[in-house]
């Protein structure tokens, strides 16, 4: 749950797509499309308010090709709530800004993307926002309330977590900064307070080593032209202020049970699980974030597959009469409606799941009208017109079902207005 475009990539960004690699269901949240922001490039610096959100959406679906994430939406849906801008700004008052917002009424937002996808694990900042920035505090308000909503419902989240920096580990990561400064193209060295949600060592709970996926943050980072500029390992924001980009990134446990201190954990079935670096008593307790990451598929997208089904079914019946009525022009038109159904299924859940149920409903209908029967096929009579619709209805499924795309990062969003 993120306030703006590029937060998720700064904040968490390694953490998602390790999980994303490792086949854990991953669902980006953001609450806006941060219309306020600053822009860096010069040959963006036209682009304000709606034009830069339009702008930033896009650039947060790039970003979330390079995290290898495929579920990312805008907390009810596009446009819903806007950027607050900074704090004590007048463009806190607009009654349209996530500031503004009934927390009550965005959390049920939040609440049906978690009965949609049960997450084992919700991610936010702190009760500050990790640097006080209002929809940063706001975000924190919903993904809180929502997660009580959702225990309530009988969806409760296993664990919530706060981001999270430790102190130690950011005070070595701007001495080595400090030391690397002159060979950088920024202006200066941001300091310890510009890092959101930096405590004491002792606070943290979880780390999760995405190392191996640092190019991957990076560039997804990257991705977000308008708002941060990269050179790994160091990133600026607008203010052209030299930061550390951190690989390994740390949490809070805010709600629910904490692993054993100093026991490694593994996910069943899913290899490895995150590595934990204990550093004495200060942290010791780490560990994985969940315990088991099993894909759960969307009851929204299983429903989408029944129904393509059965219109495949109508539509291979349907097909059968027409072309048996008027050849060739029916034989046509059957065939455009087989091809219509599978290329509409594929489109439908942004994927080849759709065209293959579409597929499956039309094979069985043609296989039960051309059921041999001792008085002869029934609703299907023999001859050139029914041979060419049974043959070529398989080589439009069959193209069909190749062409579809599979799903792609950023469909969903797409189909969810995020």
């Amino acid at each position: 749950m993120h306030a703006h475009p590029d937060d998720e990539s700064i904040n968490n960004g390694a953490t998602m797509a390790r999980y994303a690699a490792e086949g854990a269901q991953v669902t980006l949240v953001t609450c806006t499309l941060g219309e306020r922001g600053e822009v860096i490039p010069p040959g963006l610096a036209h682009l304000t308010g709606a034009a830069l959100g339009e702008y930033r959406r896009r650039e947060l679906a790039a970003a979330m090709r390079e995290l290898g994430v495929e579920d990312f939406r805008l907390l009810g849906g596009a446009g819903r709530y806007r950027d607050s801008g900074m704090m004590g700004l007048p463009d806190n008052d607009d009654p349209g800004c996530l500031w503004q917002a009934d927390v009550d009424e965005a959390a049920a937002h939040l609440l049906e993307v978690i009965r949609e996808v049960r997450p084992q694990v919700l991610v936010t900042y702190d009760p500050g926002g990790g640097y006080g920035h209002p929809d940063h505090i706001q975000a924190h308000r919903i993904a809180m309330r929502a997660a009580g909503l959702a225990a309530e419902a009988g969806v409760g989240i296993a664990k919530v977590y706060w981001n999270r920096v430790p102190r130690a580990v950011a005070e070595e990561a701007f001495a080595r900064l400090a030391e690397a400064l002159p060979g950088l193209a920024f202006a200066g060295s941001a300091v310890l307070g510009d890092v959101p949600g930096v405590v004491d060592d002792a606070r943290i709970t979880t780390e999760i080593d995405g190392t191996a996926y640092a190019a991957a943050k990076a560039a997804a980072m990257a991705a977000h032209a308008t708002q941060i500029e990269v050179a790994e390992p160091y990133f600026a924001l607008s203010n052209q202020l030299a930061q550390p980009l951190f690989a390994t990134e740390y949490y809070e446990l805010a709600r629910g049970e904490r692993g054993a201190p100093g026991v490694p954990r593994r996910r069943p079935g899913a290899g490895d699980g995150p590595v934990r670096r204990d550093r004495g008593a200060v942290m010791s307790d780490r560990q994985p974030m969940l315990a088991r990451p099993p894909r759960r598929p969307s009851a929204g997208r299983a429903a989408s597959c029944a129904g393509l089904f059965l219109l495949g079914l109508v539509v291979g019946g349907a097909g059968a009469l027409v072309q048996g009525a008027w050849f060739p022009g029916g034989l046509l038109l059957a065939l455009a409606g087989a091809a219509g159904a599978f290329l509409g299924g594929a489109w439908a859940t942004r994927g080849r799941g759709g065209a293959v149920a579409g597929v499956a409903g039309w094979m069985l209908a043609v296989i039960l009208l051309t059921a041999s029967r001792p008085e002869g096929d029934f609703l299907f009579a023999a001859g050139v017109g029914s041979y060419a619709y049974l043959l070529g209805g398989m080589a439009v499924a069959v193209i069909c079902a190749t062409l579809a795309p599979a799903r792609q990062p950023g469909d969903r969003s797409a189909r969810r207005g995020a």
